[in-house]
């Protein structure tokens, strides 16, 4: 791939005509300010909500919010009490988590610590999320600036897209560590330049560094990464001949990468694999996760023309809209590949983008919500080592960038033609305008809902708390923690991480000796006799029949978790979840600082 030089070096103006040596510089960089403050604009409209009302998180995703301030805490921790990073005994006691197993984002957490001690966690998430939409979008516009198309005008436009495209909006709603690709253009840029002649030993470490970077913010979208570069470098190298005589310090720097990547990322990779709370892939149920093939010609929730109720219908949930390209984009990009077919970038990036697109479909095809019947090829792939921990519709997601390149080289092109064309410059201009606008202003992104989040009780901000936990016991709270309810991992993250808890929302191995798929990934520690119990009054609002072995059932479970205190706080199901414990234990609760307390020391001393 050619590299284009920007800056007093030569080029272009965007008329076409040759500027001013001496303003260029000067000119290039308020373009630049312009461009990332556009990002910063867009960033703070799309979380708009959550800037406004403080008390207000996601709505669409409350559990995953509550999960990343936990993990922004553990951050803190790490750098202040010096706690072992890749897992943590402060949730899920008495064993532990996999924090490499799981989104522990320390690549963030730990620059972040500062904000996080200052401000709270719930701030440093929301720094996190709103910086991962502009530090994407800007680092993808230096990169294809100076790297891809060398154009500024074309490399807003694909950078616009690549941080704000309907996909990001989407995992917006509480997955900042997939929203924070700001390192993938970084890596593609890096890969590209592994090809330089006599630097293969710099080129090669910075490269490694980076892709560390990366495997600490998240490592699916690092292995999506590899993959689409290897078909983009393939590409390269079978239609331009002329580039395999860069081979030789392309390898050498690739096997620099190699080692260092493959030295520091060694020991966190074991544990990851074969440490504590390790678990074999992700169960059936979420590998059937896939993308609906009538979505990429939909419009997603948060589009400017969608309807929630509709995108609803085709994905997962409204934070795996991974597709929802829109149908006016879709033709836009197919008459872009077309007419672009003679350069062998384009052609390399179509057809990744067309196998990320069959992979997303997953092991059975699915169309306008109904399944076909029709097998895809991920089902051939889905239960290999790796592969079996991947969400098949997360392929689509990484259609996202290379339809953010795609645009940057077609405006690119339309303002070449403007330049040899300078009679024409005015109708080709209005006519590109209109049909960007026709593929683009429909899927403009709308803020982000949100809800009230419930304040977290004076029992816990007080830390009155901490007398029932004295001798290593932990809180166990009613509902208990899990996908579905979360709030006790902010009560948590809010203490610092002081105040240990049973049980939680994690990724974690499904240890039951009957357990149906194996060692399998699942949310949560394997069900007990109490969170069963208390998982049956959250979902139907009736307290199970008490026998005098679900009570013995209930006690071993306190003993196990070291139990010293049972909170429960504000709920739906507040009176159903106090009367079922109170029959359990004939403890009556005592009301203190905003929650119902059972003192179960007695009880399991």
């Amino acid at each position: 791939m050619t590299t284009h030089q920007s800056g007093p070096t030569g080029g272009a103006g965007s008329d076409g005509e040759p500027e001013n040596r001496a303003v260029r510089p000067h000119s290039g960089r308020w373009t630049d300010l312009a461009a990332v403050a556009s990002f910063v604009v867009l960033a703070f409209w799309v979380t708009l909500r959550l800037w406004w009302d403080p008390g207000h998180g996601v709505r669409d995703n409350p559990t995953d919010q509550a999960q990343f301030e936990w993990m922004m805490a553990h951050g803190a921790r790490v750098v202040t009490d010096f706690a072992y990073p890749f897992g943590s005994d402060r949730m899920n006691v008495p064993e532990s988590v996999n924090l490499v197993a799981n989104t522990s984002v320390l690549s963030v957490s730990l620059p972040l610590s500062p904000l996080t001690l200052l401000a709270g966690p719930r701030a440093a998430f929301l720094v996190f999320l709103t910086g991962a939409l502009i530090l994407t979008a800007t680092s993808w516009y230096f990169v294809l600036s100076r790297v891809v198309v060398g154009s500024r005008g074309p490399a807003w436009l694909g950078a616009a897209f690549c941080g704000f495209a309907p996909a990001m909006v989407s995992h917006a709603n509480a997955h900042p560590n997939i929203v924070a690709q700001y390192v993938v253009p970084l890596i593609v840029w890096r890969t590209l330049r592994l090809a330089e002649p006599g630097r293969w030993l710099r080129n090669g470490l910075l490269l490694g560094l980076l892709i560390v970077w990366q495997a600490f913010l998240n490592l699916e979208i690092l292995l999506v990464t590899a993959i689409g570069l290897g078909v983009v470098v393939a590409a390269l190298a079978i239609g331009r001949p002329e580039l395999r005589r860069s081979a030789r310090p392309f390898l050498a720097g690739l096997a620099v990468v190699a080692v260092l990547a493959g030295a520091l990322l060694a020991y966190p990779l074991h544990v990851q694999f074969f440490g504590p709370g390790a678990y074999q892939g992700l169960s059936r149920l979420i590998r059937g996760y896939s993308t609906d093939l009538w979505s990429f010609v939909s419009f997603a929730g948060e589009s400017f023309a969608g309807d929630p109720e509709g995108a609803g219908r085709l994905a997962v949930n409204p934070t795996e809209e991974n597709a929802f390209f829109g149908w006016p984009l879709v033709i836009l990009v197919a008459a872009l590949v077309w007419w672009l077919r003679r350069n062998v970038v384009v052609v390399g990036l179509a057809v990744l983008g067309l196998l990320l697109a069959v992979l997303s479909l997953g092991r059975e095809i699915r169309f306008n919500g109904h399944p076909t019947g029709v097998p895809g090829p991920w089902a051939l792939l889905e239960n290999l080592p790796v592969l079996h921990s991947v969400v098949p519709t997360r392929w689509s997601l990484a259609i996202t960038p290379i339809v953010g390149v795609l645009l940057a080289l077609g405006a690119e092109r339309v303002r070449q033609l403007a330049r040899e064309h300078p009679q024409q410059r005015r109708p080709i201009r209005t006519v590109t305008a209109l049909v960007l606008a026709m593929a683009l202003v429909p899927i403009l992104p709308t803020p982000l809902p949100t809800t009230r989040i419930e304040p977290t009780p004076q029992f816990v901000t007080a830390g009155a708390w901490r007398p029932y936990l004295a001798g290593g016991r932990s809180l166990v709270t009613l509902p208990m923690p899990d996908s579905n309810y979360a709030e006790p991992l902010r009560w948590s993250a809010e203490t610092g991480l002081e105040m240990p808890i049973a049980r939680g929302y994690f990724l974690g191995p499904d240890t039951r000796p009957d357990a149906p798929e194996g060692r399998i990934g699942i949310f949560g520690a394997p069900p007990r006799t109490t969170s069963t119990f208390f998982d049956q009054i959250r979902r139907t609002g009736e307290v199970p029949p008490i026998t005098a072995q679900t009570r013995l059932a209930v006690l071993d479970d306190l003993r196990y978790w070291r139990a010293g205190v049972v909170v429960l706080g504000p709920h739906p199901r507040e009176e159903a979840l106090r009367r079922g414990m109170t029959a359990l234990t004939g403890i009556e609760p005592v009301r203190t600082g905003g929650v119902w307390l059972w003192d179960v020391r007695p009880l399991i001393d």
